[in-house]
C-alpha cells in the first residue's frame, strides 16, 4: 500500500455555516456610510471556530456523494471498495493521507479532489504530525529520528 499527501490550500474558506455568524468592522476597514454596521458571514472564515466543521461538513459530503464509507469509530476515516481492492482516506483538519495498493485509485481520489476543492498533491508521505513516514516494499515504517536528535 502506498501512502500520499495532500493540502487543503485555504480549505477552511470552502466552508458554509450552518448558522448565522455576524461580525463588527475591523477599524481599518470601517465603511464611512455604514459605520454602525454589521456584517453577515456567507462563508467561513480562517479563525472562526465553526471553519473546520463546515470544512469537513462538505468534504465528508463529497466523500460520501462519491461512494466512500465513513468509518464508525472514527469519523475522519473514509474506505470506498472497489471489487477486491479499496482506498482508505484519513482526514486531518485541512490535510489528507489517502492510500491503496492501485496507484490508479489514488490518481483519480487526487483528480477529484483538485477538481472540487483548491487541493496541493504533495506526493508520498513521508512526514505528518512531527512523524516520519518511511514506505518500502516491506513495510510502511514510522518514526522519529529527527525529534529524537
Amino acid at each position: 500500500m502506498k501512502l500520499y499527501q495532500m493540502d487543503g490550500k485555504n480549505a477552511f474558506l470552502n466552508g458554509l455555516t450552518q448558522e448565522e455568524v455576524y461580525f463588527k468592522q475591523p477599524l481599518e476597514f470601517e465603511s464611512e456610510n455604514f459605520r454602525q454596521y454589521v456584517f453577515k458571514l456567507n462563508k467561513a472564515l480562517y479563525g472562526l471556530k465553526q471553519a473546520p466543521k463546515a470544512w469537513y461538513e462538505k468534504l465528508s459530503l463529497l466523500l460520501l456523494k462519491s461512494g466512500f464509507e465513513r468509518g464508525k469509530v472514527d469519523k475522519t476515516l473514509f474506505c470506498k471498495n472497489y471489487e477486491s481492492q479499496f482506498l482508505s482516506v484519513q482526514v486531518y483538519m485541512d490535510d489528507i493521507i489517502f492510500g491503496a495498493i492501485n496507484k490508479m485509485l489514488c490518481e483519480d481520489f487526487s483528480k477529484l479532489m483538485q477538481i472540487e476543492f483548491e487541493m496541493s498533491m504533495m506526493g508520498e508521505l513521508k512526514f505528518f504530525l512531527g512523524l516520519q513516514i518511511k514506505q518500502t516494499p516491506k513495510g510502511i515504517y514510522i518514526h522519529q529520528t529527527k525529534y529524537v536528535k
